[in-house]
């Protein structure tokens, strides 16, 4: 009992499964349906563009602060440039001085002008490499951003270009749906045509019209076997009639009424001779 429920519930599941995606499926098939279907699509996609110009558009600011970056410390490795050619043209200067008054190698090496000459130019030759090392970096970070910048950008031409397709793509899937199932409309009612009960209903309206002259060629039919049969019982009566009165006459009951009789023959004859002379 309880297998046999199961197996109830189950039918009705598959039942319902079964209506639900007829249902399904006559709806998707409805255009405005898969309007709404395409225009999500659309929109998802048009979301996405938006998403990734807005990353295409983090990437150009960074490569745009690379380029700052870049022109500062290029500004500044100039600057330095410019230390280091003072701090070498004093110290030369120094150097000079101190040739002039004798002094030999040793003795200008240990200069204090001269140390403090010498350790400006090697700070400011530090600090240029490492300003230059940064500078050498910026710019291949520009490079790149440039190039990333340029693949997504294609990338974002191809997505629009999606995009109009899509839509196209829209109008014709939906001008298809509507075209398929005005013409199936039109194949079924021409298919009904051929199986409609018009047919039917005209051999039914001939019938009842064969019956109904039928039956009134039977009424009429009738009609006149009636008359025939009262013509014949009248025929029939006075042929009795007469034969009665004959009888009568020969064995002398109707001697009486033979004036009578002869006076109606009479009268009746002249009307008949009257019908006869009347005008047509």
């Amino acid at each position: 009992m309880f297998r046999s429920i199961g197996r109830w519930f189950r039918s009705l599941g598959y039942l319902i499964t079964g209506r639900v995606d007829s249902s399904a499926r006559r709806l998707d098939t409805d255009p405005h349906a898969m309007r709404a279907k395409y225009d999500d699509v659309i929109r998802e996609k048009t979301k996405r563009i938006q998403q990734y110009k807005e990353a295409v558009a983090g990437l150009i600011a960074q490569q745009e602060h690379k380029m700052t970056q870049v022109k500062t410390l290029t500004d500044e490795l100039k600057h330095l440039e410019d230390l280091k050619s003072g701090a070498l043209a004093k110290a030369q200067q120094r150097v000079g001085e101190l040739q002039a008054s004798g002094c030999d190698d040793t003795a200008i090496k240990a200069d204090a002008d001269y140390q403090k000459c010498l350790s400006a130019f090697n700070d400011f030759s530090s600090t240029a490499q490492e300003k230059q090392a940064r500078v050498d970096e910026a710019e291949h970070d520009i490079e790149e951003f440039g190039k990333r910048i340029k693949e997504h950008t294609i990338q974002l031409g191809q997505l629009r270009k999606e995009i109009e397709t899509l839509r196209s793509e829209a109008n014709e899937a939906v001008a298809d749906v509507i075209s398929a199932r005005q013409e199936s409309e039109l194949n079924d009612a021409l298919s009904g045509i051929g199986t409609d009960s018009t047919s039917e209903k005209l051999s039914e309206l001939r019938r009842m019209r064969s019956e109904a002259k039928a039956g009134a060629r039977v009424s009429k039919e009738l009609a006149g076997t009636d008359h025939k049969l009262a013509e014949a019982e009248f025929l029939e009566y006075a042929r009795k009639s007469a034969g009665n009165s004959e009888f009568e006459r020969l064995v002398g009951l109707a001697q009486s009424s033979d004036a009578p009789a002869s006076e109606a023959t009479q009268e009746t004859r002249a009307q008949s001779t009257q019908r006869e002379q009347l005008p047509e």
